[in-house]
């Protein structure tokens, strides 16, 4: 029977990245928790910071998130004044979602204080390099 020789080890870049995103998470969890906000509202109200969207639909798309399940969280974040829906202009049936004066404070707030955990995680130039590296995806 012949013998391989072992690889060199090389991880996969996959598991890198579950690994570094649940360490994320868990480094975020307490900052959304402090502001009030669950990881899906926050991926909402970043995602409405770039642009309204112009259905709920597109929104799911866009997040990656299940479109049914969507309603209650929308639900939450227009019962707390931090998005408005209204009736889209092409499609009576459709809504448009947008972030409101109070709900672009909110994001702005939360991404500031989760920077600000970042920063204490790589110094800079590391950081710079690594945004610059994940870009690319």
């Amino acid at each position: 029977m012949r013998c391989l020789a072992p690889m060199p080890e090389r991880k996969d870049l996959g598991g890198q990245f579950a690994r570094i995103t649940r360490r994320l998470i868990e480094l975020e969890q307490p900052i959304l928790e402090q502001h009030e906000l669950t990881m899906w509202e926050y991926v909402v109200l970043v995602r409405l910071r770039t642009a309204p969207a112009e259905t709920q639909l597109d929104l799911a798309q866009a997040i990656r998130y299940d479109k049914t399940r969507l309603i209650a969280l929308l639900d939450g974040l227009h019962e707390r004044g931090l998005i408005e829906r209204k009736q889209a202009p092409a499609d009576r049936r459709a809504r448009t979602i947008r972030l409101t004066g109070p709900g672009l404070t909110k994001v702005d707030a939360v991404s500031s204080d989760i920077h600000r955990m970042e920063d204490g995680l790589l110094p800079q130039a590391q950081r710079e390099q690594l945004q610059r590296l994940l870009d690319l995806f």
